[in-house]
């Protein structure tokens, strides 16, 4: 007959005789106005139902015309049927299963030598440049060097392992970033080092041209942005040769080169601190005092909860048991008038360094004595060499 249907639409009705009864809005022959009603009785899932159903065309039922009842019976009753018909699978793709099972094969070990003649980032003085090291396709965080105030030439020798899942496919990226106490760290230069060149078990030492970006499109800029000086070597894991501690968040990197055998390298991470009091001493800055050295970290201006997120390193011949750490937070007032001068408050703590001994590494928010609710949080990390 070439007679063309299309379902516009779908009422359902569940009744309590198990049947469930369907009402399709059908354009028949180009006519909107006619319904499908269609009943479909209480069926199992993997049988197809009994179907039953009738066409109203204007409030008259059209199954009179004849030869349409048949023509129709069939193409209705075989597509509401299979509707039914179960079981139906659907299949959602969470993630590649290529990557869903991958494993730890190999470790990174990267030394991060030195920085050579860095593209100077801040006008007034010189930049205060660390190093970012990331793998692609990796989610844990980043590792950073410590930041190297006003250099250029900055020197680091440190040491970071890094796990590896595909060695063929994944790469190193290592951005070199300039230091601000307020706002975004400014990016110095970066550049990349696929894994899949580096032969293993074999150390290699690299000179990077640090690029202001690694976009193909991107202009090559003609003035220098430094040099990178690292050494890379992978290392491929046996049989029942995997570390237990791959994924521990507390774990630190070695002490550089030269470390005394029974001693190490005493970290401290000044991080942020909160809720400071004072009216008017709002330029907050932090001292440092440990075995008679003193070291600070720069002034945030008009800020009761400033962050610094400043390095500091203490080389040590032995490990600081029966040692403290003396943290003092500082705030000054602006100088007001020709004869007054800046008035300081000072707010303090006392660290014992035992505990990040045995721990390896500590990060903690402390309450600064004489303080109602000010605190600090201080990250301290132990380093050795083995």
């Amino acid at each position: 007959m070439g007679i063309i249907s299309t379902i516009l639409g779908m009422k359902v009705y569940a009744t309590d005789d198990k049947e469930i009864i369907m009402e399709l809005s059908v354009k028949w022959a180009g006519n909107p106005n006619i319904l499908v009603a269609v009943k479909a009785f209480g069926f199992k899932a993997t049988v197809q139902p009994q179907v039953d159903f009738g066409l109203k065309l204007l409030g008259a039922d059209v199954m009179a015309i004849p030869g349409l009842y048949r023509f129709v019976q069939e193409l209705i009753k075989d597509q509401v049927a299979n509707m039914y018909l179960w079981p139906k699978t659907l299949t959602v793709q969470i993630m590649d299963p290529s990557k869903a099972m991958k494993k730890h094969v190999g470790l990174l070990n990267v030394k991060v030598i030195k920085a050579i003649k860095l593209k100077k980032k801040d006008l007034l003085d010189g930049s205060d440049p660390y190093v970012k090291l990331t793998l692609s396709g990796d989610k844990v965080p980043g590792k950073k060097t410590v930041v190297k105030h006003s250099n250029l030439n900055p020197e680091w020798n440190e040491e970071f392992d890094l796990v590896v899942k595909e060695p063929e496919s994944q790469e190193l990226q290592l951005i070199v970033y300039d230091w601000e106490q307020v706002g975004k760290h400014d990016k110095i230069g970066m550049n990349v080092i696929q894994l899949k060149d580096l032969t293993p078990e074999e150390p290699k030492l690299m000179t990077l041209e640090l690029l202001k970006s690694m976009e193909p499109n991107e202009p090559v800029s003609e003035k220098s942005h430094g040099q990178l000086v690292v050494e890379v070597e992978y290392k491929s894991f046996k049989e029942d040769d995997i570390p237990d501690n791959l994924d521990d968040p507390n774990a630190v990197e070695k002490a550089p080169e030269g470390t005394p055998s029974g001693g190490g390298l005493l970290v401290v991470i000044v991080h942020e601190a909160e809720d400071l009091e004072g009216k008017y001493h709002t330029n907050p800055s932090v001292r440092l005092m440990f075995k008679g050295e003193e070291r600070k970290t720069k002034r945030v201006k008009k800020n009761r909860e400033p962050r610094w997120d400043e390095d500091f390193q203490f080389p040590l011949d032995e490990p600081p048991i029966n040692d403290k750490l003396h943290v003092e937070v500082i705030s000054t007032t602006s100088r007001i008038g020709l004869n007054m001068h800046p008035k300081k408050k000072k707010k303090n703590v006392v660290i014992n360094l035992g505990d990040v001994v045995s721990n390896r590494r500590i990060n903690d928010k402390y309450n600064l004595i004489d303080s109602k609710n000010g605190r600090i949080q201080i990250e301290l990390q132990w380093r050795t060499s083995s």
